[in-house]
């Protein structure tokens, strides 16, 4: 087993967060927002929105060549849906995000490394390293998503040589003793491959702090989707999702100050008046992205969405790692943990309690939505084949749904906003809330 080298002073712990401001993790790393040259957050809404919309389409990633040109740092890029961005920080190497280009990019010599009838984004990835637009990583990390994502680490090994390519196993045995113990040995043969290319030793306390740190990033999402359920007028879906995945090619310390800053200014948006729209929940998205103009014709048509599975790496853990009850050796153990008995109910992960639904009805109740959204990629594996029992569940609590698929770089929507339009009005007529 390879052994993480332990802080001489580790962190204590706490419920506090660390704050924006420079990097408090002690990585060296560079990413705090005093050493980035990072700006004041914008006084202005619009403005806000158009710099996250910017970084949302910055498939060419130019905010991380930034970052490298000013820290000399390393970066290293990973898939949906799930990836150990605390560990990765921890060590001074700055997570990006990969989610393909959208339909901002021509698919040519992608189509070529995969049949007709797979989802969208495998292509768009490979098109990117093709391209060279993915050649500022130092490596990409593969998570068990889906045979796709894993086939697509071979291809990348094959294609990228010299560069990391790792393909990131995580249990589906939520047991401490099993499941919790493959998961950590993977974790440091990962921090083993992180070093041997530059990146600083995995050291406890320096997790401890950024786990802190991905803890404000998270508490502060989980403040943005309780005010906009509750006001789903104030906080639109159509902002929200391009501030989420700015995230995706940001150092944590600069998302945090964009996502405080997001909040305050549509807590004052006092010109934002309520809607008579449907409340709904989106379920289905939780890997291949939906373009940002998809998700204004759903409320052009009619629908407030009120939950949803988008950019989901921001909310699989569904509460802060570090806290009293999650006990363990280290740091590492408590993001273990988090992992296990933490984590959101996804199409990617085993369901070990209850059936497959049961968790969207729960959401469904909790967000008061009166309807659901079955928004899944075309050809996505995990989203479609748990549709029936979604659909089933939903039926059985009498909660009105419908389903559309979509894929990144679709760009007519006139079909789906009559779809929702007409499931809004429906909702609106005749349901029985």
């Amino acid at each position: 087993m390879i052994a993480p080298q332990h802080s001489k002073d580790p962190a204590p712990r706490g419920n506090g967060s660390s704050g924006g401001g420079a990097c408090s993790s002690g990585c060296g790393c560079g990413s705090g927002a005093s050493s980035t040259g990072s700006k004041e957050a914008p006084a202005n809404l619009a403005t806000l929105v158009e710099k996250a919309e910017e970084l949302a389409r910055d498939w060419r990633l130019d905010a991380v060549r930034a970052w490298k040109a000013r820290t000399k740092g390393i970066a290293v890029g990973y898939l949906p849906v799930w990836a150990p961005r605390e560990l990765l920080h921890a060590m001074g190497v700055l997570p990006v995000g990969v989610m393909g280009a959208g339909d901002d990019l021509e698919i040519i010599r992608g189509d070529a490394y995969y049949q007709s009838y797979i989802c969208h984004l495998p292509r768009s990835v490979i098109e990117l390293g093709l391209n060279g637009a993915l050649d500022c990583l130092d490596g990409m990390l593969f998570p068990a998503t889906c045979d796709v994502i894993r086939n697509l680490s071979g291809v990348w090994k094959l294609s990228f040589r010299g560069k990391l390519s790792f393909y990131l196993d995580v249990p589906q045995d939520f047991e401490r003793e099993l499941g919790g113990q493959f998961l950590r040995q993977t974790l440091l043969e990962l921090a083993h491959e992180l070093e041997t290319r530059g990146a600083r030793k995995l050291d406890m306390g320096a997790l401890a702090r950024s786990i802190r740190l991905f803890d404000e990033n998270r508490a502060l999402v989980r403040q943005l989707y309780t005010l906009r359920r509750d006001e789903p007028w104030r906080v639109l879906t159509s902002e929200l999702y391009p501030v989420l995945r700015a995230g995706l090619v940001q150092p944590v310390e600069e998302h945090n100050e964009l996502l405080a800053a997001y909040l305050d200014l549509v807590r004052s948006a006092t010109e934002r008046r309520p809607l008579d729209q449907a409340r709904v929940v989106v379920s289905g998205s939780f890997c291949e992205q939906p373009p940002l103009s998809l998700l204004k014709t759903l409320e052009r048509g009619g629908c407030s969405i009120v939950d949803d599975d988008f950019v989901q790496i921001t909310r699989w853990i569904t509460s802060d790692v570090d806290q009293p009850h999650n006990t363990g050796k280290d740091a590492l153990d408590w993001l273990v943990n988090s992992f296990l008995s933490d984590s959101t109910d996804s199409p990617v992960r085993y369901c070990a309690k209850g059936r497959k639904g049961d968790d969207l009805v729960r959401r469904v109740r909790a967000s008061r939505a009166e309807g659901v959204l079955l928004c899944a990629p075309s050809f996505c594996d995990p989203a479609l084949l748990d549709q029936p029992m979604l659909q089933d569940a939903l039926d059985a609590a009498k909660i009105p749904w419908t389903n559309f698929k979509y894929a990144e770089n679709t760009g007519q929507f006139q079909v789906i906003r009559e779809q929702a339009g007409t499931f809004a009005d429906s909702i609106k007529l005749w349901s029985e809330a």
